[in-house]
């Protein structure tokens, strides 16, 4: 096929485990099955699925893990997309009181964590790439958030757009992946889910697959 071929998008998928106050993650569930879940589905047409990690819910300490993790899918970027195909990273964390899905557009350059990760740090008002400037720096997403919302809502999911996505380690990782992403020339989201006991597994499974599916007709 050589590069006449149809161009792939590789996504790969992120959650996180337990933290303060949530002693079941959703995304750490949503991530181990998802594998199986889309082999079991189908997968869209042109989309590949890379990997599926678990982050610890972790800012700093867990910062090589998280590199390592980010290094791993541009090292295969040569075998998976030798056809021009796109990387993206897409993550997902827990709203404990959200009642909808949420769509993150942007990450800010500050940690304040409103309790100590699960490595004891509890950071407050720190800038989390300190050369990056002061803790009001943004990163946005270069995918389009809105398309992507109205897409979903029209498959019938409560989903909104959100322009904050905290400071706590959501925010942490969504910033680090944005400037992986901006100097590695891949694609980063990053998608806050409610509970499983506000919006159950299996709606959450059908919300993910769906994502990924209008991610891969992106491109």
């Amino acid at each position: 096929m050589g590069s006449e071929g149809p161009s792939t998008v590789t996504i790969h998928v992120t959650g996180f485990k337990k933290f303060h106050g949530v002693l079941e993650n959703p995304t750490e569930i949503i991530v181990r099955n998802l594998k199986r879940f889309m082999q079991k589905k189908g997968l869209p047409e042109g989309l590949v699925l890379g990997g599926c990690n678990v982050l610890e819910t972790a800012g700093e300490g867990a910062l090589p893990q998280l590199h390592e993790v980010f290094k791993s899918a541009v090292a295969g970027q040569n075998n998976e997309t030798s056809n021009g195909g796109q990387i993206i990273w897409l993550h997902l964390g827990v709203n404990s009181g959200a009642t909808r899905f949420a769509i993150e557009n942007q990450a800010v350059n500050e940690a304040t964590f409103r309790c100590p990760d699960e490595m004891g740090w509890k950071p407050q008002k720190v800038a989390i790439v300190p050369s990056d400037g002061s803790i009001s720096q943004v990163r946005e997403t270069s995918l389009p958030v809105n398309e992507i919302v109205k897409s979903l809502s029209k498959m019938g999911y409560d989903v909104m757009p959100s322009d904050d996505a905290g400071r706590f380690v959501c925010n942490f990782v969504y910033y680090h992946s944005l400037r992986f992403a901006e100097h590695n020339r891949i694609k980063s989201l990053f998608v806050h889910v409610p509970l499983f006991s506000t919006i159950d597994e299996e709606t959450q499974m059908e919300f993910v697959a769906s994502l990924l599916k209008v991610l891969a007709s992106l491109h």
